[in-house]
C-alpha cells in the first residue's frame, strides 16, 4: 500500500487556479497510475483525471478538458492537478488515488488520500 496525502485546497473565485498536490510514501510510486476524483455535497465521487506510471497516457472528464492539467514527478513522489478557469462547480472534496491501471473507474485504485476541499466562489 502507498500513502496519500493532498494539499493545495482553498477558497478561489471563479475564473481562479489552483494546483492540487498529492505525495505519496510507502512503496515505489513510479509502478503506480494516479488519479484525482472529485465529491460534490450530495453528489457521488467522480472522475477528474488519471495518469499513467510513467506520465505517458493522460485521461480528462469532459468536464474538466482543457482547464485541468494532471503531472506527476517520479522523484519527489508527487502527483498535481493543475486546475484553471475554475468554477463554482467544480467546488469540490478532491481525491487523489493510486491504481495499477490507468482507469476512469474508482474501482481501480486500491490507495486513497484523505481530501482537499476546493470551493470556487461566483
Amino acid at each position: 500500500q502507498v500513502q496519500l496525502v493532498e494539499s493545495g485546497g482553498g477558497l478561489v473565485q471563479a475564473g481562479g487556479s489552483l494546483r492540487l498536490s498529492c505525495a505519496a510514501s510507502g512503496r515505489t510510486f513510479s509502478i503506480y497510475s494516479m488519479g484525482w476524483f472529485r465529491q460534490a455535497p450530495g453528489k457521488e465521487r467522480e472522475f477528474v483525471a488519471t495518469i499513467s506510471q510513467i506520465g505517458g497516457r493522460t485521461y480528462y472528464a469532459d468536464s474538466v478538458k482543457g482547464r485541468f492539467t494532471i503531472s506527476r514527478d517520479n522523484v519527489k513522489n508527487t502527483v498535481y492537478l493543475q486546475m484553471n478557469s475554475l468554477k463554482p462547480e467544480d467546488t469540490a472534496v478532491y481525491y487523489c488515488a493510486a491504481g495499477s491501471t490507468t482507469t476512469k473507474n474508482a474501482r481501480g485504485y486500491t490507495s486513497w488520500g484523505q481530501g482537499t476541499q476546493v470551493t470556487v466562489s461566483s
